[in-house]
């Protein structure tokens, strides 16, 4: 079993077709998950989704689509019924992670909605974004590098802004009367903490976070690459959509085991920057303008971060969660952190 969650299982211990389940009940799950095929788990994820429709005045489902394994899964799943595919653009990532998105929403025919934080990471890194409410108004959000302590506010500031921005686009000033869905990839077996927080319909005043592949294993997920994804013996398509109903392909997460969407560096493991410089030596940002902020900074370049990640108060479909806590009287420079460049 990996070390990332007790609950995965090691690959190749189930047959197609055969039935799986999550192991424990999490904590916020209706019902003890139950065992389940492929096709039982496809269904059931259909149904949470129909179950949203039923109950709330929906006038848009929007898929988020990180360009990771499991984002990719969920927006193959559900192209047909969602309106359109949101995609932060963080502006830490890895710009083919960005290309393979666009081009594979192109390629479905959906409309995309490139999103961009209104504050960019460089500014919150150098301590340029100020409060504007409560007890630290005037002051920095937040200054240096981030560990595991800033994932709270890089989570709110690079990610949850530009998605409530779009809620707020797309509902106008109809939120009584008007919801919005937004369709995750988060599953209950993909690591502990996710275990502990996600569900599978989290209503957030007009916005209805859903998570249809919540109850998905490692062993369907597996199930459904194979079942999708093109693997004859030819040259393939660009991003493998050599046939219209064909998974796509990220090589970055073929590369990295990750989407690499979001590199801010609050939960990075040691050596991941060395990691993503191997195969992806272009950084996203430029190399010299960032050596020379570190040192007034007094950051010293990162490759990682070993520090135990604080408790997570709300998981979100959009990508990683808000932690509970996170330093805002006393700005710091993280060694744990990953930096831009």
């Amino acid at each position: 079993m990996s070390a990332r969650s007790k609950r995965r299982q090691p690959a190749g211990d189930m047959f197609p077709g055969m039935a799986d389940r999550i192991t424990g009940r999490p904590p916020k799950a209706e019902s003890e998950p139950e065992a389940m095929t492929l096709d039982e788990a496809i269904a059931r994820s259909f149904a949470i989704y129909d179950r949203v429709l039923a109950v709330f005045p929906v006038v848009a489902t929007v898929g988020l689509f990180s360009g990771g394994n499991d984002s990719v899964v969920v927006n193959h799943l559900f192209r047909h019924r969602v309106d359109a595919i949101a995609h932060v653009n963080t502006g830490t990532g890895i710009p083919e992670t960005t290309q393979h998105v666009r081009d594979v929403v192109a390629a479905w025919g959906l409309r995309l909605h490139e999103l961009h934080p209104r504050h960019s990471y460089r500014d919150l890194v150098l301590g340029n974004v100020l409060a504007t409410r409560g007890k630290n108004i005037g002051r920095p959000v937040w200054k240096g590098f981030p560990g595991p302590a800033g994932h709270s506010v890089m989570y709110r500031r690079l990610k949850d802004e530009p998605l409530q921005r779009l809620r707020g686009q797309i509902i106008g000033k109809r939120g009584r009367s008007r919801n919005v869905v937004y369709l995750g990839g988060m599953r209950w077996a993909e690591t502990d903490r996710r275990f502990r927080n996600a569900e599978e319909v989290d209503r957030e005043g007009a916005l209805i976070w859903v998570s249809p592949i919540v109850h998905w294993t490692d062993a369907h997920m597996r199930e459904y690459r194979a079942r999708h994804r093109c693997t004859l013996p030819h040259e393939h398509a660009e991003h493998h959509l050599c046939t219209p109903d064909a998974l796509p392909l990220n090589e970055v997460t073929v590369h990295l085991h990750m989407s690499g969407e979001c590199l801010c560096g609050a939960f990075a493991r040691p050596g991941e920057l060395d990691e993503i410089e191997y195969f992806y030596p272009r950084p996203p940002s430029p190399t010299g303008s960032w050596s020379a902020r570190r040192k007034p900074l007094g950051c010293p370049r990162a490759s990682g971060g070993s520090a135990r990640p604080a408790r997570a108060r709300v998981a979100r479909p959009g990508g990683c969660a808000p932690n509970a806590t996170a330093s805002r009287d006393k700005p710091t420079c993280s060694p744990n952190g990953v930096s831009p460049a």
